[in-house]
């Protein structure tokens, strides 16, 4: 499979192929279709999986409100209880566990959340939200939730599916795999597809794998730009190429500013433990900390944390990932109710803030429906592109030769002054995409083993062979 097109082998030998493209693509371009081919071959199936569940994924959002519309929406009231009156009645309904975050109500019919930690029978890193009506304080259900968009048990299912198979760490593995070989298979595509002569990329009027190549090349052309975003946004949140992105990054001075949850000055240690339960007001309490942040300028949605301990303070943080972005934050002194520590989402280093923004639309939530839509219309575009690549594949035998490969010894035509300097480059990069490195490097101690036996073979006379 690929994501972009390939071509046959006869296509690849006759010199006037390339003719379009610059002569010095035309060396590494044997060497380029090699990669590109047996990178799709291998790899497909991890990409087949990542592009099926992000669909899956993609349209979530959108189920999820059918699925939860009665926890989610409330009947529009005429006024607003206070916040610390619905989470009272939250803890009365679910005693059990600690506050570990609020949410009230972002719109007029939408419900307000309590989201307990440490509740019997959900999972450490996610919480129980519970769902306040905000005009009367009637609890409305309870759901397992999340991460920070608050994902419920529906799409809280399909993203883990998407991430890691469900099979924790060690099934992260897949994605990063598929993240770091995309933008590979991608860019190769599209050297491919231009370094053709033009009259070789039409759809109409072909049939076989001429026809599974044209369409495999015009959509994997049109699709590329998006495969490249999906790959470099995907990479920014994994194990091992995450890591390294992040320490980047930091040494850029370009990381995720955090605000600081100190109460700080006199009245540091005054206010309560979070880890209290009960109503969840420390201090001054939810609502004077509410209508603080409110006073900052922080408007909906927005997230409350309880203080973590003794010497913490409260912080409020806008939790809007759509466009455009609010992601201002207070810290307040639960003792007296003043604001200890303020960070405005503008204020972010560059590269933090396009991080945030690739994160969010590369999840679907930047944009919203159009978002989501798009990223269907892309996951989709790359399961038909396995499909084509797949088939092509089996077109490339002929009579019982079931998918030929591609022939060997292509790096042999890259002269030196091209051929080093690029070994450099893939090393490098390598290095800082592990999953990309050590795969590719297995990729070819397989094939070099390979070819030695077909040459070993290839040297035995017939006596030998009987």
């Amino acid at each position: 499979m690929s994501t972009a097109p390939t071509t046959t082998e006869a296509e690849a030998s006759k010199p006037d192929a390339p003719a379009s493209s610059p002569r010095r693509w035309a060396p590494l371009r044997p060497l380029i279709l090699r990669l590109h081919f047996y990178a799709g071959i291998l790899v497909a199936p991890f990409l087949l999986v990542a592009a099926t569940t992000g669909f899956l994924y993609a349209g979530a959002f959108q189920a999820e409100k059918l699925v939860y519309s009665h926890e989610m929406t409330v009947p529009v009231g005429d006024t607003k209880l206070p916040i610390s009156e619905q989470v009272a009645a939250a803890r009365k309904a679910h005693p059990e566990g600690t506050i570990s975050a609020v949410r009230p109500s972002p719109a007029d019919d939408e419900s307000t959340r309590v989201m307990l930690s440490g509740v019997e029978g959900i999972d450490a890193d996610h919480a129980l939200a519970v769902f306040v009506d905000p005009y009367t304080a009637e609890v409305r259900g309870s759901l397992e939730q999340y991460g920070s968009t608050g994902a419920l048990p529906l799409r809280t299912w399909i993203d883990e599916f998407h991430r890691d198979l469900h099979l924790g760490e060690t099934g992260r593995l897949y994605s990063e795999l598929a993240a770091s070989w995309l933008w590979v298979i991608a860019a190769g595509g599209l050297v491919l597809w231009f370094s053709r002569r033009r009259a070789l990329r039409k759809v109409r009027g072909t049939s076989g794998r001429r026809r599974t190549l044209g369409l495999h090349g015009t959509v994997g052309v049109w699709a590329a730009l998006g495969f490249l975003f999906l790959s470099a946004t995907g990479l920014t949140w994994s194990t091992y190429a995450g890591a390294n992105i992040d320490e980047l990054r930091t040494s850029l001075r370009q990381a995720t500013p955090s605000i600081s949850a100190s109460a700080g000055g006199e009245h540091g240690g005054h206010g309560g433990a979070a880890g209290t339960g009960g109503s969840g007001d420390h201090g001054v309490g939810l609502d004077k900390v509410l209508a603080a942040a409110r006073a900052e300028g922080l408007g909906d949605p927005v997230e409350i944390v309880p203080p973590a301990d003794a010497s913490s303070a409260y912080v409020v943080k806008q939790v809007q990932r759509s466009w455009p972005t609010k992601g201002d934050s207070v810290a307040i002194d639960p003792a007296s109710g003043e604001v200890t520590d303020v960070l405005r989402f503008a204020d972010y280093p560059v590269l933090a803030k396009l991080t945030r923004w690739g994160i969010d639309l590369h999840t679907g939530v930047l944009f919203g429906l159009v978002n989501q839509i798009l990223l269907m219309a892309l996951t989709l575009s790359l399961i038909l592109l396995i499909v084509w690549g797949y088939r092509m594949w089996w077109q490339r035998g002929r009579d019982s030769a079931f998918g030929r490969p591609i022939p060997r010894g292509a790096w042999q035509q890259v002269p030196p002054q091209i051929l080093v300097p690029l070994v450099v480059v893939v090393a490098v990069i390598g290095y800082f995409v592990p999953l990309l490195g050590i795969s590719l490097a297995a990729f070819i101690a397989v094939d070099v083993v390979l070819g030695e036996v077909s040459h070993r073979r290839g040297k035995r006379t017939p006596a030998d062979a009987s």
